[in-house]
């Protein structure tokens, strides 16, 4: 049964009080754009500051390199095959159970500002109720690079209505949860801030920060794999960066306010982002692969629970922060969720911990990966249409990476003969997290065998 609490404790448990969570969920932001990940540019300290004194998960990483799949598996829990939604485009279903539907339930007011991108592919703006899945409050739109620009901020209130916010727009959604903050201080709240920074604006190319930012931060440090392939990142990496900066300040904005509130001590806070950003290095596009830079992100937890916890170094999935942030309330986690909630790790109970993640790639491919903490293990269903299938019964191998001796994923491994052994172990970890995720038996095509010269890969070293 799905517990009730107020603001002074968890039904069942008068020795805690209901924490309120906020969600700071940001768009394409790569893992390496944070200090506590190694950038020197100065971009994160608000977030560096958060993890130092709370729960930083060092191997985090989404499961599906898209906005809309990678939005539906953060609400519900479940891989974006499951949810229906593997494209963009594709609406949540009615059916669909929530992060928002299980606070609500609980007691909780349920806010949602920003990006929301499930609803139908027609639609940019408005969502209507029926798909707003358990928000009781709404300032969003579907696309919100389709309505808005950095300094033209549109969404749409609960009556559907055109609302603009004043300001750059990292800021002016910053502004509206703030005041959500502070109207709903007196009840347990659960609020979704749903960013489009540090996104591309679609229809300029662009990636347009605070005026002036962009000037603070061009010419600065290129991440090695950047440096290497080039794409577009000389002509973009200072926008970038200057919006990942105004992330930061926004993030320091909601934790002043939290503090200014009294509310500090009793909200957890997530920071992530949906996926990375590979500035077309790896394809025509920015996203959409299984490379570090598009499904590696910064995660950070905070807050009841997280405290001290330290830094993690176990292999984290999107699909396992819904979970955690249920298991952190003291609320029923959904059996359906395919997750787990990260929790028992802090208290040092590994056991049965995964030793890989599991993506799904759609729009560029129909592709599926899996990585575990030595290697990179991608296929590839060359004779699928990404635009109308979600999955295949065929694929064939396209990537294998050792991170360990190419953290940078410029050498591609596959089909050498010195390392048969490696893509053998990595296609069996794969099958089985594609029927664990409930997808049909496929079958793996091997690479063209090529000789490489090397010495063969040890049994052991392919387990790693």
């Amino acid at each position: 049964m799905t517990q009730t609490c107020d603001r002074k404790e968890i039904a069942g448990d008068g020795r805690q009080r209901a924490p309120n969570v906020v969600v700071f969920f940001t768009d394409q932001q790569r893992w390496d754009t944070a200090g506590l990940h190694g950038n020197p540019m100065g971009l994160t300290p608000n977030l560096d500051r958060l993890a130092r004194a709370n729960t930083h998960l060092a191997n985090s990483f989404t499961c599906q390199p898209v906005c809309g799949p990678a939005r539906s598996c953060m609400q519900t829990g479940l891989y974006a095959t499951t949810t229906g939604c593997w494209r963009n485009g594709i609406p949540l279903p009615e059916n669909s159970h929530t992060l928002a539907h299980s606070f609500a339930a609980a007691g909780y007011r349920t806010g949602y500002i920003g990006k929301w991108h499930l609803y139908n592919r027609e639609s940019h703006g408005p969502v209507p109720p029926s798909h707003r899945f358990g928000y009781d409050y709404w300032l969003a739109s579907n696309v919100l690079e389709f309505t808005s620009d950095a300094y033209d901020t549109v969404v749409f209130d609960g009556d559907q209505n055109e609302v603009r916010l004043p300001g750059y727009r990292v800021d002016a959604l910053t502004d509206a949860g703030i005041r959500y903050m502070d109207a709903n201080r007196e009840d347990p709240f659960f609020l979704f801030l749903s960013y489009i920074e540090p996104h591309h604006q679609n229809h300029l190319d662009d990636f347009p920060p605070p005026h002036g930012y962009r000037e603070m931060f061009t010419g600065g440090w290129i991440p090695p794999d950047l440096a290497a392939l080039g794409g577009s990142t000389h002509q973009h990496l200072g926008g970038y960066y200057g919006q990942v900066k105004r992330l930061d300040e926004a993030l320091g904005r909601v934790v002043d306010a939290l503090t200014s509130l009294g509310l500090l001590d009793d909200t957890v806070v997530l920071f992530t982002s949906d996926h990375g950003n590979h500035f077309k290095t790896r394809n025509s596009e920015y996203k959409r692969s299984c490379h570090e830079s598009s499904i590696r992100v910064p995660t950070v937890l905070a807050g009841p629970g997280f405290r001290g916890g330290g830094q993690v170094d176990e292999l984290v999935s999107l699909v396992d922060l819904p979970p955690t942030l249920l298991d952190a309330a003291r609320l029923k986690i959904p059996e359906p969720m395919q997750g787990r909630s990260l929790l028992p790790l802090l208290r040092g109970d590994r056991e049965g911990w995964p030793e890989e993640v599991f993506v799904q790639i759609s729009e560029a491919q129909v592709g599926r990966a899996v990585r575990t903490h030595r290697w990179k293990y991608c296929v590839d269903a060359e004779r699928a249409d990404p635009d109308r299938a979600g999955g295949s019964e065929i694929y064939r191998e396209q990537y294998l990476y050792d991170l360990q001796a190419d953290p940078y994923e410029l050498n591609n491994l596959i089909g050498l003969q010195s390392h048969r052994r490696v893509a053998d172990v990595m296609a069996n970890r794969l099958k089985s997290r594609m029927r664990e995720a409930g997808e049909a038996e496929s079958v793996i095509e091997p690479a063209p065998e090529r000789r490489s010269g090397q010495r063969q890969v040890s049994a052991d070293e392919a387990r790693q």
